[in-house]
């Protein structure tokens, strides 16, 4: 195969590629809001443990 129509065949599958990929991509508004509850459960899961009690040292 001639080297030229190998680089065109190539970059032809590349953006292929690209655009599959970017049609699956989740929003980056979904991945913050999706951050952003997570950081909330987390925090209410710490507010509702009780407060770790310090060890004494004698």
């Amino acid at each position: 195969m001639h080297p030229d129509i190998h680089l065109r065949l190539h970059h032809l599958r590349a953006a292929e590629l690209h655009e599959r990929a970017l049609a699956h991509r989740p929003q980056r508004a979904d991945i913050r809001t999706q951050l952003g509850w997570t950081l909330v459960a987390l925090g209410l899961r710490l507010v509702q443990q009780p407060p770790a009690r310090a060890a004494r040292i004698a």
